[in-house]
């Protein structure tokens, strides 16, 4: 039996689904710090290296990154949120995660990407939205404190595996679990540089 049998659309094939993957894929692998760093001649393999909201607004400003954190964002959210409407859950989870693993693996840069910090958050609010406003808040008041983004990052993507793993999901319940974790642990993956480093300052 389909996955799809009860949504209430023409879109009910599994060649609609491998689509909308595969559209999920290539728009998260769109860069906008990078089109923007190429407009602005700006080059972003300095500070973190990292083609993201955060170091565009380091190297170019609060405004470009802000502008980069919003587009990285809307590109996780706005395909999440029309596999969900047109496909049901099990596909928007597929379409959140392709558009994830787009960005941190982008095909137009060679397979260079972001952390996905941006994109997770987009697809998480489409799918979990309550929860995705509880980690918006969580990161602000992190990086309020301690003005450490990654950290902030790390300490959301956390917050993220103990909710899928322990917390109420909508059906079906253990693919959401699983979505939930493999979003976080990617995350977490994205951040080992962080967290060496920050291992090695507690270490001295």
């Amino acid at each position: 039996m389909s996955v799809f049998a009860s949504v209430p659309t023409p879109l009910t094939s599994w060649g609609w689904l491998v689509a909308a993957v595969v559209a999920g894929f290539l728009i998260g692998a769109v860069s906008p710090a990078t089109i923007i760093a190429r407009v602005r001649k700006a080059d972003l393999t300095q500070g973190s290296g990292n083609p993201g909201a955060t170091n565009t607004g380091r190297l170019l400003g609060l405004r470009w990154g802000v502008v980069v954190g919003v587009v990285d964002v809307l590109k996780g959210l706005l395909p999440t949120l029309v596999a969900l409407w047109w496909l049901g859950r099990p596909a928007a989870y597929a379409v959140g995660l392709a558009c994830v693993l787009g960005h941190v693996l982008s095909p137009y840069l060679r397979g260079r990407g972001g952390k996905g910090v941006a994109t997770s958050l987009g697809a998480i609010l489409a799918v979990f939205p309550a929860f995705a406003l509880a980690l918006v808040v969580l990161f602000g008041l992190i990086v309020w404190r301690t003005r450490w983004v990654a950290g902030a990052s790390l300490s959301a993507a956390v917050a993220l595996a103990l909710w899928a793993a322990f917390g109420p999901l909508p059906e079906p319940v253990g693919l959401g679990r699983f979505w939930g974790l493999a979003v976080a642990l990617l995350i977490i993956a994205r951040h080992q540089r962080n967290i060496r480093l920050w291992l090695r300052q507690r270490s001295r």
